[in-house]
């Protein structure tokens, strides 16, 4: 939107967040949290993320640069005040991964209404997965469910913003409120516990093969090129051309011809670093 609905916020408007300076790239609705919400883009580079939050582009800003808040955490339209206690729950405004390395929420074993439990297995958007964390979260309120997906569909590896809620592989963990979940007609949650840790295990025992699409560094795809020895480290390495150009040669490294793609997209890495891709191109 142009304008917050009290109409004292605009989009590129000049305004203070916490005493920091900011500037107004979003204004409306978001997925994690009710209500109306602005997207900044701090001066100081001490924010957050990138416009994108959970999967979703609100806005674009350099990393570490956008923050959310609501109207009344701002200073510079009309109903401005002093963030409370009370909107402290809306975290993603205020969290910021260095102030949270520490931090790991414990879990209920229940959801408040008990139809939700740790280990249970269930379907989010139809696929399947197992419940890892039941509980409170620092990017919204209410009460939030932490799902292990069995297949790469998700977000994240269970840390969400620098708050470790579970672990999993990378892009295999969402958060859904109970009512988004479905808890009849599943699989035993056992079978898929044990169908979960082969897909795990087989990055890292040595499944990898040439022309295998993987996902390495939590969002970045590509192509196995090379699997085996190399000269500047022991141990079994993988040569992956990656999809965007954030690698660093082009299968080349220190003089050895490895595998070859163009430059900039070729990286190495240890299988333990890769997730396989349940769906190849």
């Amino acid at each position: 939107k142009a304008k917050t609905n009290d109409g004292s916020i605009s989009l590129g408007q000049p305004i203070t967040w916490n005493g920091k300076k900011a500037t107004v790239r979003y204004i409306g609705e978001v997925k994690f949290g009710k209500g109306e919400w602005v997207g900044l883009e701090l001066a100081d580079g001490k924010g957050v993320h990138d416009g994108n939050v959970l999967g979703v582009a609100y806005f674009e800003c350099p990393a570490g640069r956008g923050i959310f808040a609501q109207p009344a955490m701002l200073a510079g339209g009309r109903a401005a005040v002093p963030a409370r206690a009370a909107v402290a729950p809306a975290a993603v405004a205020a969290l910021r991964p260095e102030d949270e390395e520490a931090a790991t929420l414990p879990s209920r074993e229940k959801s408040s209404d008990g139809s939700v439990w740790l280990g249970q297995q269930v379907k989010w958007k139809g696929q399947e997965g197992i419940v890892r964390y039941i509980g409170d979260v620092r990017f919204a309120a209410g009460e939030w469910i932490g799902v292990e997906m069995l297949e790469v569909i998700g977000m994240h590896d269970g840390n969400v913003m620098g708050v470790p809620y579970f672990k999993c592989m990378a892009r295999k963990g969402i958060f859904a409120q109970p009512g988004q979940l479905q808890t009849t007609g599943t699989r035993d949650s056992a079978a898929l516990e044990q169908t979960l840790r082969q897909v795990e295990a087989s990055a890292t025992a040595g499944a990898l093969r040439v022309g295998q699409r993987v996902l390495w560094s939590n969002n970045h795809t590509g192509t196995v090129r090379y699997v085996g020895p190399v000269k500047f480290a022991t141990g079994q390495f993988v040569g992956v051309e990656l999809d965007d150009s954030v690698g660093r040669h082009d299968g080349t490294f220190m003089g050895d011809s490895y595998f070859e793609c163009m430059p900039g997209k070729g990286i190495f890495s240890q299988a333990s670093m890769l997730s396989i891709l349940l769906v190849q191109a």
